[in-house]
Formats: C-alpha cells, sequence, structure tokens
C-alpha cells in the first residue's frame, strides 16, 4: 500500500465513469508574457498589440497551449492527481483566449481500464460558457497497489 499519496489524489480503485473536476483562471498579460519566456513561443499574435490587431484575431491572444496547460493542472492536481502520469492528449482549439478572459478548464471520467490503470478523460475549456478548447485525455493513474 502506498500510504504517502497526497491529499486530494484520486488513485485508480477509487475513479468513477462521469467524475469530473475543473478550475477557473482569469489570463494575464502576465501570464501571456511568461508562457512565452519559457516556451520561446514570441509570435507577435500573442505579444503586441499593433501586430495583433491587423490580424484575423484583431487583437492579441493567448497561446493555445497555455489554455491547454490548464487541463494539465486539473489532471496532474485534481483528477487523478498528484502521481498521474500523461499518455496521451488530442485538442481541437475552437475560439480565442484573450487577455483578461476568464477560463473554465473542465475534465470528465469517459473511460476506465482498471487492469492498466489508464483513464481516458473528456477535455475542454470554455470562457463566457463558449466552448475554446476541447479534447480528450489519457493517462495512467495512481495507485494503493503495488505493481
Amino acid at each position: 500500500m502506498l500510504d504517502n499519496l497526497p491529499r486530494g489524489t484520486i488513485c485508480i480503485e477509487d475513479i468513477e465513469m462521469g467524475m469530473t473536476r475543473h478550475l477557473r483562471k482569469q489570463i494575464t498579460d502576465r501570464d501571456i508574457e511568461l508562457f512565452a519566456e519559457v516556451s520561446t513561443d514570441r509570435n507577435p499574435v500573442h505579444l503586441d498589440d499593433d501586430y495583433a490587431q491587423d490580424t484575423i484575431f484583431a487583437g492579441r491572444i493567448a497561446h493555445g497551449m497555455l489554455t491547454a496547460g490548464l487541463i494539465s493542472a486539473v489532471i496532474g492536481e485534481q483528477l487523478p492527481g498528484h502521481g498521474t502520469v500523461y499518455m496521451g492528449q488530442t485538442l481541437k482549439f475552437l475560439a480565442p483566449v484573450r487577455p483578461g478572459d476568464m477560463v473554465l478548464a473542465q475534465v470528465e471520467v469517459t473511460g476506465i481500464d482498471h487492469a492498466k490503470r489508464r483513464v481516458t478523460l473528456a477535455c475542454h475549456c470554455a470562457v463566457d460558457g463558449k466552448k475554446v478548447l476541447v479534447g480528450e485525455a489519457c493517462v495512467l493513474a495512481p495507485s494503493r497497489k503495488f505493481d
């Protein structure tokens, strides 16, 4: 038995179909600047107001992967939580996220393979009730038992 699992971690033995978790985060200019720094993606559509005004977005937008990172936060911190290992993720970007937007990131359990400790999660991010990102994640969930 693993007695050192962090509080809030949901082990494969306790995961159920339909379980959901979410977080809300307002995307700030600082978030975008920090993401550009760490990712080295300095596309001016994210950083330069004048440049971004002349794009199809008519203004600056957050990096798509910054938004997707919120899904990772829900998975890594809440469902299943600490000790989870990402195995795969699909993403479809539906609309831009702008500085100042409040993003709701949510995951829902849609599949469980107890024998392999794999969990499939439907993922989405929304701004003002409109989905801006959808996808599916496959993760290896922590277990109370040793393999």
